[in-house]
Order: C-alpha cells, then sequence, then structure tokens
C-alpha cells in the first residue's frame, strides 16, 4: 500500500497556507533594479520547504529572500547579455517538477484537489518564475565559463589549507566489474508471453481491465489501483512503452509488447497534449535455474580465456562480453557517483555494495575475482568478474593521491571567489530595497547595506 497520508496532510495544509498568504500576505519584500519581489513569493517557497516534509523554521525564509534576490539580480543581467533559455527546456522542467509533485501527492487528481485548479493552469502560473530561474543558472555559468585552475592553481590552493583543517578521505578503491545477466530464450518467454495474450483476450470479451490488473498485474506500483499508471510524458516511460502509449487514441487497446520489465498490455484513458493517461497490466517473466546456469557458464568460460589461457585482458574482456552498459565502454571500471562532473573511479569502500566489499576486501591489487554471483537491492540477479586496480587507505589529503579531488575543490572555490566579485559589484550599482521585517536576516548583510542607500 502506498504511504500517501502524511504527504498528502502536509500538501494540503501548505497548500492552504499559501492560497491564504496570497490574499492576506502579498506585499512588496524587496526591490531589485527593476524587479519586485512578493512576500507571497516567498511564502509559497516556504510552503514547498515544507511540503517535502521538512522541520518549520521561519529562518528559511532569510535564505528564500537570498536566492530571490540573487535570482533577479542575475536576471536583470541577462537581459543586459542577451542571454536567453529556449522555451523547450523550460516546458521540459516545468513538466519534470509537475511529475515530482503528482507522485508526491499521490496522482494528478489529488494534486488538483489540493491547488484547487487543474494542473495545466498551474503549469503556466509557475513558468515564468521557472523560466527566470533557468535564465539566472545561465549567466551565472556565463559569468564562470572561463574560469579554469592550472597544477599551479591547484597546487597554491592546497597550501592555503591549514593543515589541521585538510579534508579526510576514507579507504578507496579502483574497481572493474563484467557483469553476466541472466537471460531466457525466446522460448522460455513465450510461457509469460502467452499468459498476457490470454489476459488481453478476456480483456477484449468484456472482462473489466482494472480488475484483471488487480488480480493478476505483476508491477506492485499501479496493480493495486487497477494498472493506473496516471499522466506522464514520453520521458516518463522506457521506449518501447511510449512508443505504444503515444500511438493509440483514447480508449484504445494496445497489442502484447515486451520491454526490459517484461510482457505488457495498456489501455489509453485520456490524453492531454504531450501527456497520456495510460493503464496497463504486467507479466514478468521468472528467471530459470537453466538461464542462470547458463549465465554462469559464461562468466566461467571468460574468467578462464583471462586467468588461465590468458587469451584475453580485463578490459578488453568487458567490452565484450559484459551486460553492464554504464561500465563495459570504460574498460569495465565503476564511477563514483557522487560527483558527476569529476568522474573519477575511486570509490570510497563504504560506498561498495555490501556483496562486492566483501569480494573486494579478499583481493589484492591487480587481481581479478572468480565469477560471483549476485543480487541487487531492486531484485536484479547476475554474475560479476570483479578486478581491483588500485586500493588507497584512509588518509589525509595530498597532492599525490587526491590531485583530481583537490583539483575539483580548486575549481569550485574560484568559481565563488568569481561569483561572489561579480555580486559584490552590482550590489553596489543596484537600487535594492528590502522590507524591514527581513533586514535582520543575516544572509542579507550585504544586501541591506546597499538597501539603505538612496536610489540613483
Amino acid at each position: 500500500m502506498r504511504k500517501f497520508g502524511l504527504t498528502l496532510f502536509i500538501l494540503f495544509t501548505t497548500l492552504t497556507l499559501v492560497n491564504a498568504q496570497y490574499k492576506t500576505l502579498d506585499k512588496i519584500a524587496a526591490v531589485v533594479g527593476g524587479g519586485i519581489i512578493l512576500q507571497s513569493d516567498i511564502e509559497s517557497q516556504y510552503a514547498s520547504y515544507l511540503a517535502q516534509g521538512n522541520t518549520p523554521n521561519p529562518a528559511i525564509k532569510c535564505y528564500v529572500l537570498q536566492q530571490l534576490l540573487t535570482q533577479k539580480l542575475l536576471a536583470q543581467q541577462a537581459v543586459i547579455d542577451s542571454v536567453t533559455v529556449n522555451d523547450d527546456d523550460v516546458d521540459n522542467e516545468v513538466d519534470r517538477r509537475m511529475r515530482a509533485m503528482i507522485q508526491r501527492a499521490g496522482g494528478q487528481d489529488r494534486l488538483e484537489q489540493f491547488l484547487g485548479r487543474p494542473v495545466i493552469q498551474y503549469k503556466d502560473e509557475i513558468r515564468p518564475e521557472q523560466k527566470e530561474q533557468m535564465i539566472a543558472e545561465k549567466m551565472r555559468q556565463k559569468i564562470t565559463e572561463k574560469v579554469n585552475v592550472t597544477p599551479y592553481d591547484v597546487k597554491r590552493y592546497y597550501e592555503s589549507i591549514p593543515k589541521d583543517s585538510l579534508p579526510s578521505y576514507n579507504k578507496e578503491v579502483e574497481i572493474g566489474q563484467i557483469s553476466f545477466v541472466p537471460k531466457l530464450t525466446a522460448e522460455e518467454k513465450q510461457f509469460y508471453r502467452t499468459k498476457a495474450e490470454e489476459l488481453l483476450a478476456r480483456v477484449k470479451k468484456g472482462e473489466d481491465f482494472g480488475n484483471l490488473a488487480r488480480l493478476y498485474s505483476q508491477d506492485p506500483g499501479s496493480a493495486p489501483d487497477g494498472g493506473d499508471l496516471g499522466f506522464a510524458d514520453r520521458s516518463g516511460y522506457v521506449k518501447e512503452f511510449a512508443a505504444m502509449a503515444f500511438k493509440l487514441k483514447a480508449g484504445e487497446v494496445s497489442p502484447v509488447f515486451e520491454t526490459d520489465f517484461g510482457f505488457h498490455f495498456l489501455q489509453v484513458i485520456e490524453r492531454r497534449g504531450e501527456q497520456v493517461h495510460v493503464r496497463h497490466i504486467l507479466i514478468r517473466p521468472e528467471l530459470t535455474q537453466t538461464a542462470i546456469n547458463r549465465a554462469k557458464a559464461k562468466a566461467d568460460s571468460i574468467y578462464d580465456l583471462m586467468i588461465h589461457n590468458k587469451k584475453i585482458d580485463f578490459s578488453a574482456a568487458a567490452g565484450f562480453y559484459s551486460d553492464d552498459k554504464d561500465t563495459k565502454y570504460n574498460g569495465g571500471m565503476m564511477l563514483n557517483n557522487e560527483n558527476v562532473q569529476s568522474r573519477t573511479t575511486y570509490i570510497p569502500t563504504d560506498k561498495l555494495d555490501p556483496q562486492m566489499a566483501l569480494i573486494v576486501d579478499t583481493l589484492k591489487v591487480g587481481e581479478i575475482s572468480k565469477p560471483a554471483f549476485f543480487t541487487s537491492q531492486d531484485g536484479k540477479k547476475d554474475y560479476k568478474i570483479l578486478y581491483l586496480r588500485s586500493k588507497t587507505d584512509a588518509h589525509k589529503a595530498n597532492l599525490t593521491q587526491d590531485f583530481p579531488k583537490l583539483k575539483e575543490l580548486a575549481y569550485q572555490d574560484k568559481v565563488n571567489r568569481v561569483v561572489s566579485e561579480w555580486f559584490e559589484k552590482r550590489r553596489k550599482d543596484t537600487y535594492v530595497r528590502i522590507d524591514p521585517e527581513f533586514q535582520t536576516c543575516p544572509q542579507l548583510k550585504t544586501w541591506t547595506v546597499t538597501a539603505s542607500a538612496p536610489a540613483k
């Protein structure tokens, strides 16, 4: 059962609060150049903060106003510098936000109930604010686009850090993997396709789609709701599902088709522009021991080619044989996903999958493990061969071992300084007035100094 109760209560309370505040507190909270920030803008963002389950804290409003002041200043400079954003990108971001809100609310109908208006109307209302946010971010990127750091900059940054303040890094490893996913043959899959076809035939003969979904669909997220997936755009589904959903008219039922999840058929309930409301029934093929044995045999043979026959090295074997698309084109090396920009292969051992950590702990640098069977948290199963390329013990940061990390820190430090210098200059040249209610906010100290100066 979905746990929507608390979320719905919070969402209802905060949206009701917003509606009341629009009526009673809609005053000018700040003026930045030719732009104004309303009290209701602040209250709306604070309500969103509460709706995400955060603890009430009125001081957050100071941070919200600081963010809005920054956004206005950047957006005004963007007009001068002819910095714009693509309307399609704005629409996509608005759609992404709405999908998240619909998911938190437990469906589009429930969200519209609490908003007091259709989602399409609410999207139109938030679009200007979203566009300004994106323009401001693009302007910030323009300000810092020429920022770069040299090895000398990294060394100077490192030497500027007090020795007792140097960052500490946990034990890290570089790990390669070759994945062998058990697969059913076409003949083994046929049983499950036939089961889906039989259910489809029952729907076509007049049986209730929703009841059949509740009884037989193996999608735990939608089966209790009669297979209902609500509204979504193409990006909300895997490509095969999206292609089928957007090809049909309202009321039509699809033939059985296959995705990575199994065999489906769906019915389109309603179309709204680039969104479609569907329900579906999913039959998931069950992995057989025979398929698992085939994957093990393949893993064993590749292991023999690398270790005993010396016919191929690990990197080439990953490229040719691995079923993991995220690593096979990287010589099998896993990436640390905590920092997408740095794309480092160094992974803290405390972030490793526990099954993987146990095997890695037994390997010496340069060793390759025997194939081992893995079951992920989402239930996916495969055999893996692991390779330990390097191991770094826990330590204080140093230039020899941690240059990529220190380079990222030095870069961010330089970016922050460039942005701060730009804001300092722009604040001095821009008329700013802040309502007395917010002039005591510590975050707004530099802004309130400017606010006390007469307009030029």
